[in-house]
């Protein structure tokens, strides 16, 4: 554009008609230069270029804009779902604590409940066990008192030994009504006399031997063992048979 104003005045003057020798020249008037002498048009092609590229550049960020608020990015749609399977995770992670502490709770409440059933029928069982300890005495009293009359006096049928056969009688009557009403309560005596000894139930006070006896076995009891509901009250003292 800059080459062809300068090519339009010389273009100008050649096409003009010559003078001749008697022709006087008429001072033509003084022409403006044409609209495209601004400076805007005498800027180079490059910049008028680069602000092309710059509006192109901004017009395809437009066309983007308008498409990305059109058509969601796929990218978005994979975050948002990333974090809904997170919170879905947490969630369930979060159910499964709570269900592991339901599920001990009500087995710690399980366990109390028979650990205070047990309790309290052991309560309930071995709730004479002083008492019983106590009265264990009276008996082996009574039980002495009724080892002590001879039998040749009980087999004999004369009037001297009568008395004493009937107190004998009332004692072992005595003894064996006492005996029942504490079984009725879970104490039983214990006599093992000709069982096999049983470190358990019986305490050896002495072993000695007895060639027509098997080993271990109990051949004499010192003091009879009592038992409360199962569970030993008192050992049985009793002697055992150690042949060498």
């Amino acid at each position: 554009m800059f080459r062809q104003a300068f090519a339009t005045p010389s273009r100008a003057l050649r096409s003009a008609p010559r003078l001749t020798c008697g022709q006087v020249a008429r001072p033509r008037p003084v022409q403006r230069a044409p609209a495209a002498w601004s400076l805007r048009t005498a800027q180079p092609v490059a910049s008028r270029w680069y602000s092309d590229a710059k509006e192109t550049a901004a017009e395809g960020e437009k066309s983007n804009d308008k498409e990305s608020s059109r058509d969601p990015p796929a990218a978005a749609e994979s975050d948002a779902l990333a974090e809904l399977k997170k919170s879905l995770e947490a969630k369930e992670a979060e159910a499964r604590d709570w269900k592991d502490k339901c599920m001990r709770t009500v087995a710690d409440f399980r366990n109390l409940q028979d650990r205070t059933q047990r309790d309290v029928k052991s309560a309930r069982e071995f709730a004479i066990q002083k008492f019983a300890k106590d009265l264990v005495e009276s008996v082996d009293n009574l039980d002495r008192a009724l080892t002590m009359v001879p039998a040749e006096k009980l087999a004999s049928k004369d009037e001297a030994s009568k008395d004493l056969v009937n107190l004998y009688d009332g004692l072992k009557m005595t003894e064996s009504i006492l005996m029942q009403t504490l079984s009725k309560h879970g104490l039983e005596r214990l006599n093992p006399e000709g069982e096999k000894f049983n470190p358990n139930e019986h305490e050896a006070t002495f072993m000695a031997p007895q060639p027509d006896k098997e080993n271990n076995l109990v051949f004499h009891v010192q003091q009879k063992g009592f038992k409360l509901n199962g569970r030993v009250l008192r050992a049985a003292k009793v002697g055992v048979v150690k042949n060498a």
